[in-house]
């Protein structure tokens, strides 16, 4: 029987139940981007600049595999949840099911191609020497747990879309904090170094898939359930065709850090590589906060499509602008306050590392002014299972703006304008969000 209290897809979401609804969902991703912030913590305190920087060079590679279960996870439940906004229990379990199978079977193929390709995959990076064999050596045992780390990312979303988002929590915070504890065991205690760090990311990613994996295969109270199943391709291509702009955003935020460290290589060396490892932990905890907010409200988006409920489309729609504008400079106000204490965390022992990580983070907090509503339109055209549009968002904002103004403002600005080049393609990326809203305002009735 199912809790009366609960929240559920097809009720009227005020701000208030918006927030509630959508919370566990933030700190979820808020806890899953803690893995490589803490592991950089650790390192770059325990170990050294090189491993830390070592960490920041292969952490693109790491974060496009894993982004293949990010794909699945948000295609899919978009998928999921419109059919259950159609009353097909029977369906949407079928589906459900059957991504997560796939999700398996791809992570154990994609596990054996990483560990084959990494070492020339890290010299094409640019790495060498003692960099390279870091890079190697934590690559490897992370690798180990990508088929978990892939299934965790399917969960984040398909916990939303079964109403368990507060259980989706629960298992994410466990998994960071396994984490945590366990780079201070391996690392402070123990002193195996970088070993040290990987393993720990790859057992607390572990406890992320597993888990709920086994909580689905038993009878529970949700809306979702492993069952047999068997393969549907053209529900497989829609998933990845509706779920591409998240793989793409992470596939190009990949190859954009790479081509990030390979500018600041050439102008700064190993620091500007470091400098820009600590600006990027902050901002996958800050950027998490977004994502986090569009994968909760997916769900619901996709049901109330699924359900033709066009007041409550346009009901989400706007209240979600709202809060991605207010929480926007809220972020932006409480990271240019946070600048110093944070920097020091990191890099206080090094003063010229600790100079240059200052100024790169205060320019480039700037962009989280606007950040907050693409990553949320480029999250409502995937529910409204307008992969397309989606997609295309993406693609704009994290590779092609991006590749352009990181090649050409430093040319003008030299170091700073690596900082501010993520501003200036977030505003081009603003402009071709807002000009989608406008027009695909008719067909989909959210304005």
């Amino acid at each position: 029987m199912r809790n009366q209290g609960r929240i559920q897809l097809s009720d009227h979401f005020t701000y208030g139940r918006l927030l509630r609804f959508t919370l566990p969902s933030i700190v979820m991703m808020i806890f899953t981007s803690i893995y490589s912030v803490v592991d950089g913590l650790f390192v770059s305190n325990f170990v050294g600049k090189t491993p830390f920087a070592a960490i920041n060079l292969i952490m693109p590679i790491l974060i496009v595999l894993g982004a293949l279960g990010f794909m699945i996870g948000t295609g899919g439940s978009a998928i999921v949840a419109k059919t259950l906004g159609e009353r097909d229990t029977e369906r949407a379990n079928h589906y459900f099911s059957m991504l997560v199978y796939v999700t398996v079977v791809g992570g154990v193929l994609l596990t054996a191609l990483g560990e084959l390709l990494l070492r020339p995959m890290c010299v094409l990076l640019g790495a060498k020497g003692e960099m390279l064999e870091n890079c190697v050596l934590y690559g490897r045992i992370v690798l180990l747990a990508l088929t978990a780390f892939m299934l965790q990312n399917v969960f984040q979303s398909f916990l939303i879309t079964a109403e368990k988002a507060r259980l989706g929590l629960i298992i994410t915070v466990l998994s960071g904090v396994t984490n945590m504890v366990l780079d201070y065991v391996f690392i402070a205690l123990l002193h195996w170094g970088l070993a040290g760090a990987a393993l720990a990311t790859a057992l607390s990613q572990m406890v992320g898939g597993v888990t709920p994996f086994v909580y689905f295969l038993r009878e529970n109270d949700s809306l979702l359930r492993l069952t047999k199943t068997r393969f549907d391709g053209r529900i497989l291509l829609k998933t990845c065709t509706n779920g591409s702009s998240e793989l793409m955003s992470n596939v190009s935020a990949s190859v954009v850090t790479m081509l990030y460290n390979f500018q600041l290589m050439s102008l700064a060396g190993e620091d500007g590589i470091a400098a820009y490892g600590v600006v990027m932990y902050v901002n996958f905890i800050f950027a998490a906060i977004f994502v986090g907010y569009s994968i909760g409200t997916a769900p619901v988006i996709g049901y109330q499509y699924g359900a033709q409920n066009h007041a409550e489309l346009k009901n989400l729609f706007r209240r979600s602008l709202v809060l991605m504008t207010l929480s926007g400079a809220g972020m932006a106000l409480l990271a240019e306050a946070l600048a110093q204490p944070l920097t020091q965390i990191f890099v206080g022992y090094d003063a010229g590392l600790y100079a240059m990580t200052l100024r790169g983070f205060r320019l480039y907090s700037v962009s989280f002014l606007i950040t907050g509503i693409n990553i949320f339109g480029s999250s409502f055209f995937t529910a409204l299972n307008n992969g397309v549009v989606s997609a295309a968002i993406s693609f704009l904002r994290t590779l092609v703006f991006q590749v352009v103004v990181v090649l050409v403002l430093p040319a003008i600005f030299g170091l700073d304008g690596i900082w501010f080049a993520i501003t200036a393609a977030e505003l081009l990326a603003l402009a071709v969000t807002i000009l989608f809203f406008v027009l695909k305002r008719k067909e989909y009735h959210y304005a």
